[in-house]
């Protein structure tokens, strides 16, 4: 499954309203995006539906991580309706994001 993105706007911010979109700020020197990636990759094939996985290299698209503010990473922000609602730096443990994922994505019942 493909999650690198190439049209931001359609993809991450409009996507968004439909489902929680969660981006992941990346790039291919950095060793902890390297640890990070997969797990996320994992973790977005067994909730598809739930929320959206969108993979933004910070080399290639660097407008766009200066327009979120990326300082370090890897950088991970959910969105929600067109808005940053939660997010966390640095490359977290496959537990600690499940926890993360539980807490920031709300439940529709």
């Amino acid at each position: 499954m493909a999650y690198d993105v190439t049209d931001f706007q359609k993809e991450v911010i409009d996507a968004s309203f439909e489902t929680p979109v969660l981006i992941d700020f990346w790039a291919a020197w950095c060793f902890p995006c390297r640890m990070l990636g997969p797990t996320l990759e994992k973790l977005a094939a067994e909730n598809e539906g739930t929320w959206k996985l969108a993979k933004v290299n910070t080399d290639q698209n660097q407008q766009t991580a200066a327009q979120f503010g990326i300082r370090g990473i890897p950088a991970v922000k959910l969105m929600i309706d067109g808005k940053v609602v939660n997010e966390f730096v640095g490359a977290l443990p496959e537990p600690a994001i499940r926890q993360w994922l539980a807490e920031a994505i709300p439940v529709t019942a």
